[in-house]
């Protein structure tokens, strides 16, 4: 596993988060960690999925997203 953080422009309440946060679930082998208000943290198996799924997940969710780091777990 790996972790990444996204900086999500665009998000300013509760259903914001809600709605980033049920995008990445979505994503198979993407574990949601936290998401607040413009960042999201996320583990994610790169066996299984790629930061360009997780980025293209909150984009069609409405979000503009950029990716801030990545480490492995």
């Amino acid at each position: 596993m790996e972790k990444i953080n996204f900086e999500v422009r665009g998000m300013s309440c509760g259903h914001c988060v809600a709605s980033v946060k049920k995008a990445i679930e979505k994503v198979d082998g993407a574990r949601v960690d936290r998401v607040d208000v413009g960042s999201a943290d996320i583990s994610y198996d790169p066996a299984v999925t790629s930061t360009k799924a997780l980025e293209g997940a909150i984009r069609d969710a409405g979000y503009e997203v950029a990716a801030t780091g990545q480490s492995p777990l």
